[in-house]
């Protein structure tokens, strides 16, 4: 058996500056490390169970398959909060047919973000016993 102890999604965004103002500022994830000096240091954010590293730069937008999915409290009030910082909202919150509510973001190079939430009666929430 593998005994997973962290994971971390790496990406290497074109403009490493205007990425740590989206990730940080925008939308608030919390420093966990930084590595390096000047505009090319290594950033490491806490996303829950994992990290999310924006360190390095690439020429290209990451690839199309690379998305986020980040779950939070409650996807209305991350709607608002973010409409007001100014992040372009993709879609809206909806309560999609499987239940979850998502909505959709997207970095400033374009990498789908997901924004989900487990409503209280959704059965990812049941848990025997408890």
């Amino acid at each position: 058996m593998v005994h997973v102890l962290g994971s971390r999604v790496l990406l290497r965004p074109t403009d490493p500056e205007r990425s740590r103002a989206f990730y940080g500022g925008r939308l608030g994830l919390a420093v966990y490390r930084e590595f390096g000096t000047g505009p090319e240091r290594g950033t490491v954010y806490f996303l829950g169970g994992g990290f999310l590293e924006v360190s390095g730069r690439s020429e290209t937008a990451p690839s199309p398959a690379v998305r986020l999915w980040l779950q939070v409290e409650d996807v209305a009030a991350a709607h608002g909060e973010l409409r007001e910082k100014g992040v372009e909202i993709v879609r809206p919150p909806v309560r999609e047919p499987w239940g979850l509510v998502e909505m959709w973001i997207a970095d400033p190079d374009g990498t789908p973000i997901v924004l989900v939430e487990v409503p209280s009666d959704h059965p990812l929430r049941y848990r025997p016993g408890i």
